[in-house]
């Protein structure tokens, strides 16, 4: 229904665009973007063949997305005369915008850092009760017969003296290294070829030029690169091999950056474990050996943001279009070059 708060019609028009259901934002933040915005209808447009979405799109300066967000391309543009900026509550954009949008100069906002905290969160996690060895404890309890299954390891217990291996300086990636930083006794090596000595330094990382390398050096290897051609499948089974026996994979970005074959391979042998929030494809299938093999730890893609932490993204996109009404820089902008690389 047609926003009733005190937003005067100068005040630019705004309307929503995800998931019809998805409750992102509650009805106090829905109040706030009110009061910097005339919120033209408080029910989200999941498709543009929504009967409302040419009054909405003829009116609009401010398009706030988030999953389920149709894309935005030359025909919609077309119809949206006056948009100024897409906020888009959640991570990637990708699906979302288009070239035509970079060409009409909009500006694109992403909640990919805020969405990276709970990623983040997660793998910090997982890396330190990888290094406490919990994951296949928890396993041996339930069922003495697993120890069978796991060869005598070259990585001991504990979180002393370790080295965790980041694949990628994303957001995620970013964030785990300085989650990390409490844990001096933990070293912290990157590769990204995208990341030169000097950032490297400001990081607080070593860096490696070689994937293969890092693998050797890393008891737990945590992979946040994006998902894009060139990476699919990136560890794969040399790099694979190169970790010690004993090491740990997590992996909270993408499935396909993983060789799902080469890591079944080397979790049969009882290697590796492997800590796994993504797979390829999502669901696995019922018969999968990822499903059932006891060294490894799987999860529904749980990690971004759910529940309680959307308000993050909702604080993160209503501070976005306060900015871009107040006529100041943008916390998160994506560009067009930015967008190649995300995930």
């Amino acid at each position: 229904m047609p926003d009733t708060g005190d937003a005067l019609d100068r005040s630019p028009a705004l309307f929503l665009a995800h998931w019809p259901g998805l409750e992102v934002f509650d009805a106090a933040e829905l109040d706030r973007l009110g009061a910097i915005t005339r919120i033209i209808d408080r029910t989200p447009i999941g498709s543009w063949d929504d009967p409302r979405a040419g009054e909405l799109l003829g009116e609009a300066e401010v398009i706030v997305g988030h999953w389920g967000c149709p894309p935005v391309d030359a025909g919609v543009l077309a119809r949206a005369p006056n948009l100024g900026l897409i906020a888009y509550a959640a991570g990637t954009v990708k699906g979302v915008v288009t070239d035509a949008v970079f060409e009409r100069g909009i500006r694109v906002t992403t909640g990919a850092r805020a969405n990276a905290e709970p990623v983040a969160e997660l793998t910090l996690a997982a890396i330190l009760l990888a290094g406490k060895d919990a994951f296949w404890l928890r396993d041996l309890l339930r069922d003495p017969s697993v120890a069978a299954h796991r060869p005598i390891g070259e990585v001991p217990t504990g979180n002393w003296g370790k080295t965790i291996g980041i694949v990628g300086a994303s957001a995620v990636g970013r964030r785990v290294i300085e989650l990390l930083r409490p844990f001096p006794h933990l070293a912290v090596a990157l590769y990204d070829p995208f990341v030169d000595e000097e950032e490297a330094a400001r990081l607080g990382v070593r860096r490696h030029e070689d994937l293969d390398d890092l693998c050797a050096v890393a008891d737990v290897l945590s992979i946040h690169a994006p998902d894009l051609p060139a990476t699919r499948g990136m560890i794969g089974a040399r790099q694979l091999a190169a970790l010690r026996t004993g090491a740990t994979l997590v992996n909270t970005a993408r499935g396909a950056l993983v060789d799902h074959a080469a890591l079944v391979a080397e979790l049969r042998a009882g290697r590796l474990y492997a800590v796994l929030d993504v797979t390829d494809p999502e669901p696995l299938p019922e018969d999968h050996p990822l499903r059932h093999l006891p060294n490894v730890f799987l999860t529904p893609h749980v990690a971004g943001s759910m529940g309680t932490e959307l308000h993050r993204l909702a604080e993160h996109v209503i501070e976005e279009v306060r900015r871009w009404v107040a006529g100041e820089e943008a916390a998160d902008e994506v560009t067009r070059e930015r967008l190649e690389r995300m995930a």
